[in-house]
């Protein structure tokens, strides 16, 4: 394939990851408007994030396994079709329960594209290329879920809030027509199952752990939300044990024995728990103790990610020329390093901080992502190549879920629980003692984000020496 060929499948990837990934975020500062207008409580309307997080977080593996059997080709256009039929249906949802369920349908279509997403740019870009590649789409990745809060407070101010789902139909039929034109099936694997036990189970204890982690986070501490929760726990020994003898198991344990690939992959996770709780918690302070709406607020973190779209590739082709491994540690301890910028953020500290701390941590994310996908896709073997593109996505995903549900109930912790929603949606200011306590939860919070995104930095420092350091291109990563 011709590199107009090539870019042109790039083209449709980045869209598809970008509009996947904006609309894990979109919502959030949608939810006041939508919880008014629906006439509903608040506790039911954040559910609206929640299926999308928990379906995202439980299929994307087995969805990239679906590509591998059926062609990604095919399965990336039902993607499309179904993302754009589900952001529709949710904009013109009459009820909440009706926006609920489009919301559902909405992310099993971005499950399809993110899923075979890496494996399409793994078919289609030979291996000292890919760093490149992976920089673009990683760009929409790593910087739709920041994008997404952006559009969605410009959006729902300015325009309203069905128009974050609408907006979705003209770009995703532009991304389908790519697609449809360029992508084609390279690789099949027909052998391969689905692994329905192993993904049914899944669900399930995500399900029980997010269940009831927000409900304690919304009304308080009850023996049958701990429960819940500690069933969802529990339910990982027999997750592990039916994984462990499944042929074609959700998360696939032969994989792991792939150093670089592990430890790859261990990154990415402790990077999305790390990261994506920083963003929810410094929302939480410029909205609630700054008092900035949060149009204003979203606007204050623009930079860093403007600075992080502008960088991505390009760290892309430096990673394809020095391996993944340096460059992805590095971009994660420069991340942390952002974090110690806004551990100095006071009740009235000059806005600026925050400003110089995004532009860290934006840095840090655009060495991070496109050098770490290298390495994950590097690592796989091509007959692997979906379902371990969806297991990079589906554990991102699981950090998203963590994340959210982490910075809300540290929050909840602090200060009243109403007061700490009113916080995080923007319709609440603390004042005076109130900010001060506030703050320390923040700090705190920032600080367990802070040890987070270290132990994903070693993570990705001892993963091993990357292709272009061994200097070959083992034969088995082509079986």
């Amino acid at each position: 394939m011709d590199y107009k060929s090539r870019s042109m499948v790039l083209i449709s990837v980045f869209i598809g990851t970008l509009m996947s990934a904006i609309d894990t975020t979109i919502v959030l500062l949608a939810i006041p408007t939508i919880t008014d207008d629906l006439k509903v409580p608040f506790i039911k309307t954040i559910w609206i994030i929640i299926i999308y997080l928990l379906i995202l977080a439980a299929l994307t593996t087995q969805m990239g396994r679906l590509g591998d059997i059926f062609g990604r080709s095919r399965i990336f256009y039902i993607g499309f079709i179904i993302f754009i039929a589900g952001s529709a249906a949710a904009g013109a949802s009459p009820n909440i329960n009706y926006l609920i369920i489009s919301r559902g349908f909405q992310a099993f279509g971005a499950v399809l594209l993110q899923a075979n997403s890496n494996a399409i740019v793994a078919d289609y870009f030979p291996v000292n290329e890919r760093g490149r590649a992976f920089g673009i789409t990683s760009m929409g990745w790593n910087i739709g879920g920041s994008l997404g809060i952006i559009l969605g407070g410009i959006i729902t101010t300015f325009i309203g809030w069905r128009y974050i789902f609408y907006i979705n139909v003209p770009i995703g039929v532009i991304g389908f027509i790519i697609a449809l034109i360029y992508i084609k099936d390279n690789n099949k694997n027909p052998d391969a199952r689905i692994d329905v036990p192993g993904t049914a189970l899944l669900l399930i204890l995500l399900s029980l752990i997010a269940y009831g982690a927000v409900e304690i986070a919304g009304i308080g501490i009850k023996l049958t939300y701990i429960a819940m929760i500690l069933a969802g726990i529990i339910l990982i020994i027999p997750f592990i044990f039916i994984e462990k003898i499944s042929r074609y198991p959700v998360i696939e344990i032969s994989a792991f024995r792939e150093r670089m690939l592990s430890f790859s992959l261990i990154a990415a996770t402790l990077q999305a728990i790390g990261y994506l709780a920083v963003l929810f918690i410094l929302i939480m302070y410029l909205q609630g103790i700054r008092g900035f709406t949060p149009f204003y607020a979203s606007l204050i973190l623009i930079p860093g990610y403007i600075l992080a779209s502008f960088l991505a590739p390009r760290m892309g082709r430096l990673s394809d020329r020095t391996g993944p491994r340096i460059l992805s540690s590095t971009g994660i301890f420069i991340m942390a390093a952002g974090i110690i910028v806004y551990l100095t953020m006071k009740v009235s500290s000059p806005i600026y901080i925050v400003i110089i701390g995004s532009i860290i941590t934006g840095i840090g994310s655009s060495m991070f992502w496109p050098s770490n996908s290298s390495a994950v896709m590097s690592s796989a073997p091509r007959r692997l190549y979906g379902s371990i593109s969806g297991l990079l996505r589906s554990l991102s995903n699981i950090g998203t879920l963590i994340s959210y549900v982490l910075a809300i109930t540290i929050a909840s912790i602090t200060v009243p629980r109403y007061v700490a929603f009113e916080v995080f949606l923007g319709i609440g200011k603390l004042n005076g003692a109130v900010s001060v306590k506030f703050l320390s939860g923040i700090d705190t919070s920032l600080l367990i984000s802070f040890f987070i995104l270290i132990v994903a930095g070693i993570a990705a420092l001892i993963k091993g020496k990357s292709y272009n350091e061994n200097k070959k291109y083992s034969a088995d990563y082509t079986k």
